[in-house]
């Protein structure tokens, strides 16, 4: 679905990523990893066209769309779900769910209004509220429900639960267990690495703008010391 190949990218003369290799099959869950400020943001920025590529390539199903514009980029089948959420405070929630609704290729469309009301039945019920009345956890829901209403073959989550309470972690990571059963690929940021490895299929570790470390969940289970290096403040 994707692969990234020898991908470089920097904020000016500060280069940031240095050779990132990963890639993501369908239906399959992937892993970016790692402390805070090692590159996971600008990769995913990277990815979708929102920062250009110093070298390497970005290849979606087949197709080099490296340097393309985001929107693109969007329409080879990414959705994004951006780090802050980001949704529009003015539109209520199902305005913010038309917005970004966009018909797949072809065949019908998986993920209509009625799709996403099902997996977040809280949308559903604040439907006619505004993006701004909303709470955190609530926002991140219309923010992963804005993602799917693009028809995406693969979703990516910056961040998907941070700053959330426990129990609403629990309700977005039982919402992405029922989005993978649906068949739909992720690439997912998040601290969270016990409920990531619980989750994913397979990790990519990044230390400063680097991969340090790839493996399975399994792999990442028999390696605590890859948590002790790489992942603990």
């Amino acid at each position: 679905m994707l692969r990234v190949e020898g991908l470089e990218s920097a904020y000016g003369e500060s280069r940031v990523l240095f050779g990132i290799d990963l890639a993501v099959g369908r239906g399959e869950v992937v892993t970016l990893i790692g402390r805070n400020g090692m590159g996971k943001t600008t990769t995913v920025r990277s990815i979708f066209g929102l920062l250009r590529p110093k070298a390497g390539r970005i290849i979606i199903e087949g197709e080099d769309v490296t340097g393309r514009p985001p929107h693109v980029i969007a329409r080879r089948g990414l959705g994004l779900v951006p780090e802050g959420r980001q949704i529009f405070p003015t539109l209520s929630v199902e305005e913010n769910l038309l917005a970004t609704q966009r018909a797949p290729p072809k065949g019908p469309a998986k993920w209509t209004l009625e799709a996403v009301y099902r997996l977040f039945p809280r949308l559903n019920e604040r439907r006619r509220n505004g993006g701004n009345e909303l709470s955190g956890g609530e926002q991140q829901m219309l923010a992963i429900g804005r993602a799917l209403m693009t028809s995406p073959r693969l979703v990516v989550l910056d961040e998907a639960t941070e700053g959330l309470a426990p129990l609403i972690r629990e309700e977005i990571w039982a919402c992405l267990r029922a989005i993978k059963d649906e068949g739909e690929a992720i690439l997912v940021i998040d601290k969270n690495v016990d409920a990531l490895a619980r989750f994913a299929d397979r990790h990519v570790v990044i230390e400063k703008g680097r991969v340090a470390w790839t493996g399975t969940s399994d792999d990442l289970r028999r390696s605590p010391e890859v948590k002790d290096r790489f992942l603990h403040v």
